[in-house]
């Protein structure tokens, strides 16, 4: 009965891995990104580096976080109007070529105390 329920256990998580998607198959292109990223530039800097502090800023994120995050919100998994209706019309390309461009860039800090 052990051996059996480590096996549905094992199973579970392989079919749950399989449906994630895999953050190294990325194929962004951060030049195409840069040129896609003209109505960012508004509110997250010219270079993903904000001015105003009620945006964040996107330069150097984590290239994975930045297309979970677009993809979230094109899909209303995660909510906030003015990114909902920019995000609505992108492509996987355009997400990934976006999220290339700004984790291309320098910004997330070691802000750890040594």
């Amino acid at each position: 009965m052990k051996n059996m329920t480590h096996a549905l256990t094992a199973s579970t998580l392989c079919v749950l891995l399989s449906s994630l998607p895999l953050c190294a198959t990325a194929a962004g292109d951060p030049a195409s990104g840069q040129s896609k990223a003209a109505t960012c530039e508004a509110c997250h800097g010219k270079t993903g580096e904000s001015v105003d502090p009620n945006y964040p800023n996107l330069a150097g994120q984590h290239e994975s976080y930045l297309i979970k995050a677009l993809s979230d919100y094109r899909a209303g998994r995660r909510t906030n109007a003015v990114m909902a209706s920019f995000a609505a019309n992108l492509s996987n390309q355009d997400i990934e070529d976006l999220a290339a461009w700004y984790a291309s860039q320098d910004g997330l800090k070691d802000l750890s105390i040594k």
